[in-house]
């Protein structure tokens, strides 16, 4: 019986170790591809082992494509997307989480029916509003038009988990003086720090890799490109510089798989403790 088991899991062990390495390759084959020079792109396509390892695609599209300044934007428009999303989230979540009021369930539903709205019939009323704010081609617009959607999950999540909060916290810090706000900043918001770390990651990853809306909102400003956009923006009309898109996407991408693969299992807690709730 121990051997049969012992068996199974190896042939297990092996197929998912073969499936691993075949999702794997196309990212890690990117990854060094950067580092090759066009002539050996070429002529070893499936390799992924550089023989005359160069640094100058990285150099040169952190330079001369300008993807260090993508880099500058991404991180910006990311952090201050992230804290705001963040803030409303919690704070909606909250007040839907551990109060009724009228128009709750209304309210609730329209949210919910918004999941079904694709991004693209929203492009042009974004750009409008974006627009008459003046706010074109800055980061400042990519940060509120990134931050302003409904962020359904996200407030599922937080209200799902303050639903399930004993009531008798609240009372026991309303017995200690503390006010709606005071309940809310130094009570709630620090039991539902798991939560939040989910929320900062998946958010994260999302406006990270975010292309329809800042391709649109920064066509007449090259400079507050983000990563995604500067990398489509990468390829000439007449030849494609392969290594260098290479080396782009490796810029783009490995921050945010470094981020994912580190906190991976926070976002796994946050959202089991989430549907536990």
């Amino acid at each position: 019986m121990h051997t049969k088991r012992t068996c199974r899991l190896t042939i297990e062990y092996i197929l998912l170790s073969v499936i691993g390495i075949l999702w794997a390759y196309p990212f890690l084959w990117m990854v060094t591809a950067s580092f090759k020079t066009q002539k050996e792109f070429f002529a070893n396509k499936l390799s992924l082992v550089p023989k005359n390892f160069t640094f100058d695609n990285v150099i040169r599209v952190w330079t001369k494509a300008g993807f260090g300044q993508y880099f500058v934007n991404t991180v910006i428009v990311t952090v201050f997307s992230v804290a705001l999303v963040l803030i409303m989230t919690r704070s909606a979540g909250y007040v839907f989480g551990r109060y009724n009021f009228w128009g709750k369930r209304v309210l609730m539903g329209i949210f919910m029916a918004s999941i079904s709205i694709p991004l693209v019939t929203t492009i042009i009323p974004i750009f409008e509003v974006v627009k008459n704010m003046r706010l074109i081609g800055t980061r400042t617009g990519l940060i509120l038009s990134g931050a302003g959607g409904a962020h359904v999950i996200f407030l599922l999540l937080y209200s799902s988990f303050y639903q399930s909060v004993p009531k008798e916290l609240e009372e026991a810090a309303t017995l200690d003086g503390c006010g709606f706000f005071q309940t809310y900043n130094y009570v709630m918001k620090q039991i539902s720090n798991p939560i939040s770390v989910t929320v900062i990651i998946m958010e994260t990853i999302w406006t990270w890799n975010a292309f329809l809306l800042p391709l649109v909102l920064t066509l007449n400003n090259p400079k507050s490109r983000t990563l995604a956009v500067g990398l489509y923006a990468f390829r000439g009309e007449n030849t494609v510089d392969w290594t260098g898109i290479a080396a782009g996407a490796s810029i783009s991408v490995l921050p945010i798989i470094i981020l994912f693969i580190v906190m991976q299992k926070y976002v796994v807690e946050g959202v089991a403790g989430a549907v536990k709730s």
